[in-house]
C-alpha cells in the first residue's frame, strides 16, 4: 500500500510538472523547450501511473484524483511560493479521504 502511494505521488509530479511547462511557456512566455521537457513528463506521468497494484484503470484514477488534488497544493507551495488557506486544506483532506476510501476498500487483502 506505501508503494502504491508513493508511486501517485511519482506520477502526480510529472503530471503537474509536465502541465506546468505549458504553463510556462503560454503564461510565461518562457523558451518552447520547456515544451519538450513537458511532453516527456506527460509521457512518464502516464506510465508511472501504470504500475499502481490496482486492477481496474478507472478505479486508479479515481485514487489519483484525491492525490493530484493534495500534490497540486503542495507545488503551489513549494514551486509557486503561495500559502494554503483553509479551503485547500479542508477540500484536500476531503479529497484524500475519498481517494483512501476507495483504495482502501478494493485493496487486495491477502
Amino acid at each position: 500500500m506505501l508503494q502504491n502511494l508513493g508511486i501517485f505521488f511519482l506520477a502526480a509530479f510529472f503530471e503537474i510538472f509536465g502541465c506546468y511547462t505549458f504553463w510556462l511557456y503560454f503564461r510565461l512566455e518562457k523558451s518552447p523547450l520547456w515544451l519538450v521537457a513537458g511532453l516527456v513528463s506527460l509521457i512518464l506521468f502516464a506510465y508511472v501511473l501504470t504500475k499502481i497494484d490496482v486492477e481496474n484503470a478507472g478505479r486508479v484514477y479515481a485514487i489519483y484524483g484525491g492525490i493530484y488534488i493534495l500534490a497540486s497544493l503542495l507545488w503551489l507551495v513549494g514551486v509557486e511560493k503561495e500559502s494554503f488557506n483553509r479551503w485547500d486544506i479542508i477540500g484536500s483532506a476531503l479529497a484524500m479521504f475519498g481517494a483512501f476510501l476507495v483504495f482502501y476498500g478494493n485493496a487486495k487483502i491477502e
